[in-house]
């Protein structure tokens, strides 16, 4: 019998509006009833509760993660001139923020199997001039943060997470955002813990780093009209961590759901040829903001999913030593192979938390069809 036709979105956020909707009324009516929108309690609120659940000493709110990124790499010293050990295979914003600090991102690739930055890759990269690593907790995943600390231990450098994907991960029992000098957060919709629109953190154990990070945020203001350094607008409203702060109690409920409909796709898929997930560390416990799996001819599957009512994802479709924006660094295709040869074939299914077993079931029935 022919399976009935489904459409199954890549991300579906309004089962958590639902289910928030009275909290987040709630805060709503609080920041408009006290015209309080900036730099309020619910701020403070929502940084204290956040630097909690990440295991580290501080949290400073922020406009975006891609702000996060920048004003962590400032904070830990990063600026004009340097270099920054930044992994091929991540989105753009990773780099931006590097190039934004006016220093220079150096690629490395990433492993097969994980598509996370390789460590073994980390000492030949390095110059003089390097003095950061910006591992990327990829798709949910920590990266290897013992081989990565260890490299740069031994050569000063400072280490920055880019936890944007990875709210509530873990690497060996340790949360994403206490592991380096400072972490960056996104906060953007889609991600596992997202306010409604845009928005960022930095978490550290570094009482100057977040002083620091609370100064840039906010025109180099320390105390009221006293500006130490120049610095920028990037404040996370009062709204937004307000409705961050509703969210947050639900977050590791998030996370074990996606953790469970992950298992799911694996079951299904083992019976699947043709199609690869991305491997998982035994040592990590990974969030799964992304699903991804490697098939051939990607393009073509992903466009025979997209007639049977199926929405996908790819991250990322051009490893960024060849995007137009880096071209100047001067890297040319073949230098990064693992990365180049991911590229064509990684694809990211459907997965958020309220996603259901039926809809699991028609996307694997749909996915077997297109690789046939």
């Amino acid at each position: 019998m022919a399976q009935v036709h489904m459409d199954v979105p890549f991300v579906d956020l309004r089962a958590q509006g639902r289910e928030l909707h009275d909290e987040f009324h709630a805060v709503f009516e609080s920041v408009l009833a006290r015209a309080a929108y900036t730099m309020g309690p619910e701020l403070a609120a929502f940084e204290a509760a956040f630097a909690a659940f990440c295991g580290a000493e501080h949290c400073a709110g922020v406009s975006t993660g891609t702000a996060a990124v920048r004003l962590a790499l400032q904070a830990a010293g990063v600026g004009p001139g340097d270099e920054v050990i930044v992994p091929v295979n991540t989105f753009i914003a990773t780099a931006e923020a590097v190039s934004h600090c006016g220093a220079t991102p150096v690629f490395v690739d990433c492993l097969p199997h994980t598509a996370s930055m390789d460590p073994s890759r980390i000492a030949e990269a390095v110059t003089p001039r390097t003095v950061a690593v910006l591992p990327v907790h990829l798709y949910g995943q920590p990266a290897d943060m013992e081989s990565i600390g260890r490299i740069a231990g031994e050569r000063g450098l400072a280490v920055v997470e880019d936890a944007c994907q990875a709210h509530g991960a873990r690497f060996r029992g340790e949360p994403c955002g206490s592991m380096g000098v400072t972490a960056a957060f996104s906060f953007y919709p889609g991600k596992n813990l997202g306010a409604l629109g845009d928005g960022g953190a930095v978490t550290t154990n570094d009482e100057a780093v977040d002083r620091m990070v609370r100064a840039l945020r906010n025109h180099g203001e320390v105390t009221k009209s006293v500006h130490e350094v120049v610095g920028y607008c990037d404040r996370l409203h009062n709204l937004q961590a307000g409705f961050l702060l509703a969210k947050l109690p639900h977050l590791q409920g998030w996370n074990d759901a996606r953790r469970a409909v992950a298992r799911r796709y694996d079951e299904l898929l083992a019976r699947v040829e043709g199609v690869t997930a991305l491997q998982v560390r035994d040592d990590v416990e990974h969030v799964y903001h992304l699903y991804v799996v490697q098939v051939d001819h990607r393009d073509a599957v992903r466009e025979r999913l997209g007639a049977q009512g199926v929405q996908t994802g790819i991250h990322y479709p051009v490893p960024l030593h060849l995007t137009p924006a880096y071209a100047g660094l001067g890297y040319a295709r073949g230098d990064f192979p693992v990365a180049e040869a991911l590229a064509p074939r990684i694809l990211s299914l459907p997965l958020f938390p309220h996603i259901t077993p039926e809809q699991q079931e028609y996307v694997v029935h749909a996915l077997q069809r297109a690789v046939a």
